[in-house]
């Protein structure tokens, strides 16, 4: 007598979109009258607002090199998850999480931007996550981008910026692999559950400036990768065109 065939699960995630999907994104620009460029960016129910501040100085190791800067800094609301977190200001220090995510925020940056033509002045870009539903890191690098460049045209319409300083444009997006399939951007109910977790940094013309990963279980191969990091170039291309529209390019 043969044996039953079990049934196949069918695939689906959380969400009902399709692995090769993203969220509904949406990038507004000019949110903070005060600051020098802004932009809220919206990846599903994660929302982050972008500030940049222009200061007409730079970090003293940098002083008489001709050169500017762009830093970052990061941080989550009190409100911004289910439960209420303590502001880290009130703890006295940043947690090694804070440390890691501000700091990739400003390399990726900082690989798109011509330092020289920047001259002798820095951009902070502060990223503030008012909602956190998975994907923090990518959605404040997406939107700094933004930021970042509404505050270059704003420093270059003053006549302090010859030409926009830009070699590129920068992007994140999030995949894994989910139920045995690798997925592109991950909520946080797909993140907490996921055998494998990773974040993609690309430029607008596709190459890579960082990759993180990591096999919460079992490990994945180099044909898992591939696959992640086509859906990483898919998801990204597709927030490289709505950054253009964002900035009216």
């Amino acid at each position: 007598m043969n044996s039953p065939v079990p049934a196949l699960v069918p695939f689906s995630r959380p969400s009902g979109r399709e692995a090769s999907v993203l969220r509904a994104v949406e990038i507004v620009t000019g949110v903070s009258k005060h600051a020098e460029g802004s932009a809220l960016v919206k990846f599903g129910d994660t929302h982050v607002l972008c500030t940049a501040t222009v200061e007409e100085k730079v970090p003293g190791w940098m002083k008489n090199t001709g050169k500017g800067w762009v830093t970052a800094e990061y941080g989550m609301l009190p409100r911004s998850t289910h439960q209420r977190i303590d502001r880290e200001a009130a703890k006295g220090r940043q947690s090694g999480r804070t440390q890691e995510i501000q700091r990739l925020i400003g390399r990726a940056l900082r690989s798109v931007v011509d330092m020289e033509k920047m001259g002798e002045r820095q951009v902070r870009i502060d990223c503030d996550v008012i909602q956190a539903d998975g994907g923090t890191r990518t959605a404040a690098i997406t939107g700094s981008y933004v930021a970042l460049y509404k505050a270059f045209e704003y420093v270059k319409a003053l006549g302090w910026l010859g030409e926009m300083p830009f070699k590129d444009s920068v992007s994140a997006i999030s995949c894994g692999i989910w139920q045995g399939k690798p997925v592109l951007d991950l909520d946080y109910a797909e993140d907490s559950e996921a055998e494998t977790d990773a974040n993609f940094v690309l430029t607008g013309s596709g190459k890579i400036v960082e990759l993180q990963g990591t096999a919460e279980r079992d490990p994945f191969d180099e044909t898992m990768f591939l696959e992640m990091l086509n859906l990483a170039r898919k998801g990204c291309a597709e927030l490289t065109a709505l950054q253009k529209k964002a900035l009216g390019l």
